[in-house]
């Protein structure tokens, strides 16, 4: 009975201590306002492409904060929406201290790009408060994330463009001291050059068939005086001199009546004798103005060919064929002259067009340099440009689709939920007594059974335990 007794109390003491405990905490909870909102991280991938004209093309691209499979930027603005750094800043801001301003409740949504935010508060302005400091400060904070990340990417690009710059000058420098040094000083040079020999290649072959065309002239006009061209120009040059004419006329005198007394006497006679004597005399005096005249021994068995007398009936025309034949060739003299000058001519232009196409492909190679320098320096600057007004992929942009809502209703202690908690503590706080109660009297009634087992006087003891 004492020990019914005391599992009766000790249950009466616990239920109610239990009861009272969530009987008080119904009466005393607050209820709380939520303020929540909701906000869209943007993704959207763009491109642009600026085509620069002979130079190249600029192209800027701005990925999808999405596109990588296991990247979601709405995680890392989780991270820094719990941050201690943002939450210290949202705090101040709104005049809160760390532990009153609290922290928001952060719901990822899936198969969306949507993040909600809620915010508790004591009254539905203070939670709307919180929610309105907080989207404040986590905007601001990422949006210097963002200027932070998209100024590193300035900066590099900055020093791009200065080592870009730096190889241009280079490049152009290297341009302008080959120009100078190698002769190529126009675009059209060599296409000018090249039309220059083809014209002069022209010019000979034309010469060419005019020196043939004369050689033809000058070999029929030999074979029909049968003298050269040096023999016919000697002629006119003995022909134009007076006293070799006298001499010519002495001779021609002399070896006439020479002939005569020939025929009339012998050898041996002395008219005869006489004659040849003056005869040699004049052939003497004859080779040796000729010999004066052209420069040379003169043999006097050509002075027949040498003959141009306007006595024979052939000479006016004999001397108008010498005189044909020397000046054609000297016209054939002419024309193998003007061939062997432009035979030079085009040799040297040859020449010079050889070595200036060697240079004409270090100088394409030098501006080939060129152009890709100014094409890597204008993308650069494109690319500067571009990115000033690009969204860093890093940071997406955010987009807020739902105010920081002002609650109407507060959510306080739910009272069937603190009752059936109650309940079910008090179920469980009986059967444990019940179970203990039993556990002690199955002790009992083993100790009494083992003594009368064994012999023994069973007692009994009275006991306090509960």
């Amino acid at each position: 009975m004492n020990r019914w007794k005391s599992l009766l109390l000790t249950l009466v003491i616990s239920n109610a201590v239990l009861w009272s405990a969530a009987l008080l905490y119904m009466s005393r909870a607050k209820p709380k306002y939520t303020s929540d909102w909701t906000i869209n991280v943007l993704g959207t991938a763009s491109s642009s492409n600026i085509n620069i004209p002979e130079i190249g093309q600029a192209t800027s691209q701005d990925a999808s904060a999405y596109a990588g499979i296991s990247y979601d930027p709405r995680e890392n603005y989780k991270a820094i929406a719990t941050s201690e750094q943002v939450l210290n800043l949202a705090a101040k801001s709104a005049n809160m201290n760390n532990t009153t301003f609290g922290a928001p409740k952060i719901k990822i949504v899936d198969n969306t790009t949507l993040m909600r935010f809620e915010f508790q508060g004591k009254t539905p302005a203070e939670a709307q408060k919180k929610s309105q400091a907080f989207y404040n400060t986590l905007t601001l904070q990422i949006n210097k994330l963002r200027s932070d990340d998209i100024a590193q990417q300035n900066a590099r690009l900055q020093v791009g463009i200065e080592n870009s710059r730096q190889k241009l000058k280079a490049a152009q420098q290297k341009l302008s001291e080959y120009r100078v040094t190698s002769g190529l000083s126009a675009n059209e040079q060599l296409s000018n050059l090249a039309i220059n020999i083809e014209t002069l290649r022209k010019q000979r072959a034309e010469l060419i068939a005019q020196e043939k065309q004369s050689s033809a002239r000058v070999l029929k006009l030999r074979q029909d005086l049968n003298l050269s061209s040096e023999q016919a120009g000697d002629a006119f040059v003995l022909q134009a001199d007076q006293l070799f004419q006298k001499y010519l006329l002495s001779y021609n005198d002399a070896k006439s009546k020479s002939v005569i007394l020939e025929a009339k006497f012998l050898p041996s006679h002395p008219s005869v004798i006489n004659q040849n004597a003056e005869v040699q005399q004049a052939e003497l005096a004859l080779t040796n103005r000729a010999k004066i005249l052209l420069k040379r021994p003169f043999d006097i068995t050509s002075i027949e060919q040498f003959n141009f007398s306007d006595n024979e009936s052939s000479g006016p025309k004999r001397a108008a064929l010498s005189e044909k034949l020397v000046t054609t060739d000297v016209e054939k003299q002419g024309l193998k002259a003007q061939i062997l000058g432009l035979n030079q001519q085009i040799g040297q232009l040859e020449y010079r067009l050889k070595v200036l196409s060697q240079r004409q492909s270090k100088l394409e190679d030098l501006k080939r340099d060129v152009q890709i320098a100014e094409a890597v320096f204008s993308s650069t600057i494109a690319r500067l440009d571009m990115a000033k007004s690009s969204v860093s992929s890093a940071y997406p942009q955010i987009q807020l689709l739902s105010h920081p809502s002002l609650p109407e209703s507060g959510t306080g202690a739910n009272r069937n939920l603190v009752l059936l908690g109650a309940g079910f503590g008090s179920i469980l706080l009986s059967s444990g007594l019940a179970r203990l109660l039993q556990n002690k009297v199955q002790k009992t009634d083993y100790l009494l059974t083992d003594n009368i087992l064994n012999g023994k006087k069973p007692q009994i003891y009275e006991t306090s335990e509960h």
